[in-house]
């Protein structure tokens, strides 16, 4: 049975949009799929030949369509507009760990897909147990913007559509384009070995993936520690050490990473999904294709996201603002004002 994939000569075609996705989006399969799926029912056999039978890419877009009114009946149940952010850690992982499955199943060759697969579950993990360690998964916690931008749009009907078409819609497709690079080497897997063999580029890229998690892990945890020592610190007056009674009540961390940069885990997290882009370009010989609407979608959310919280420090905290003037916001200001920007008890340890 020939694979449901677009057939490529030479890597540059499989970053050829009207070759590889516009025919699969735009036949009638990706209509059909769900009444296939209802017809199938419980028969493994039937679903699994269906599975099989579907291009991969096609697959994971249904997923990410089906459960984007979920997440909206979701929020109205439970008043609480959080639930793409609840997945948010989870579902890329899913699409991409599935077009590994696939391509196993299909016997196609899985060096680089199982690269891929592992990093996502570790980044997962990571993501996962950072988010349960805020109290992300608690009944009725939201995140800060929604509540914010319910105050700001202050119409009920608005914000449904907005939660309809940006929160649940929007962001669950964004969840799934992030991983369009991976659907991508499944393509390349059909090539012959020789053509598209995994090397040493792929080494590179796989090792900036687990250095860029890496980055991000060191960073979430200098702020959380950071941030628990503050609340120590309001709680008791007991000043935990590596910090001193000036830096907890200045309100927020400025050592370690973060006196590089002021979101040191925001940049380290849209490395990551440019990177798995940039993988799919160099691997194509293109300096931009398709596969990068959901890494630049990513960037762009962060963008927005950034903004709002800085706003949101700058009004909180009376330091902020001179922290933003001597360290970027994402990228470092290497100057020494800017490296001047540790915490006090960091600069007693080094005199």
């Amino acid at each position: 049975m020939a694979l449901p994939l677009p057939p490529v000569l030479a890597p540059q075609e499989a970053a050829e949009f009207g070759r590889t996705l516009a025919p699969y989006v735009l036949s009638s399969q990706l209509l059909e799929l769900p009444t296939r799926i209802v017809e199938a029912g419980s028969d493994v056999q039937t679903l699994l030949g269906l599975y099989l039978a579907t291009n991969p890419m096609l697959t994971a877009l249904t997923i990410a369509l089906a459960i984007s009114p979920l997440f909206v009946l979701a929020a109205e149940l439970r008043g609480n507009f959080s639930q793409v952010d609840c997945w948010w850690s989870i579902l890329p992982t899913i699409y991409n760990v599935h077009f590994y499955a696939w391509a196993h199943l299909n016997g196609l060759p899985l060096d680089r897909l199982r690269a891929v697969a592992l990093f996502s579950v570790v980044w997962s993990i990571r993501l996962t147990f950072n988010y349960w360690r805020k109290g992300g998964y608690k009944w009725g916690a939201e995140d800060y913007r929604w509540p914010i931008l319910r105050e700001r749009i202050n119409n009920r009907l608005v914000f449904f559509i907005f939660d309809v078409v940006f929160i649940a819609f929007i962001q669950s497709l964004l969840l799934c384009a992030i991983t369009a690079p991976t659907y991508i080497f499944t393509i390349l897997a059909q090539l012959p070995k020789g053509v598209a063999a995994y090397g040493i580029p792929d080494l590179v890229f796989s090792r900036l993936l687990v250095f860029y998690i890496l980055i991000e892990t060191i960073a979430d945890e200098q702020q959380w520690r950071y941030q628990q020592a503050k609340y120590k610190f309001k709680d008791t007056g007991v000043v935990s050490e590596g910090y001193d009674k000036e830096d907890l009540e200045r309100g927020f961390v400025v050592s370690g990473l973060w006196s590089f940069s002021r979101h040191p885990n925001f940049v380290a997290e849209q490395a990551i999904w440019f990177t798995l882009y940039a993988w799919s370009a160099y691997l194509t010989e293109t300096y931009f294709n398709w596969a990068g609407i959901g890494a630049l979608g990513y960037l762009s959310i962060f963008q927005g996201s950034t903004w709002l919280t800085e706003k949101l420090s700058a009004a909180k905290y009376p330091e902020y603002r001179d922290y933003q003037a001597r360290v970027g916001r994402f990228i470092p200001r290497w100057s020494t004002k800017a490296r001047g920007a540790g915490s006090r008890a960091e600069k007693k340890k080094n005199d």
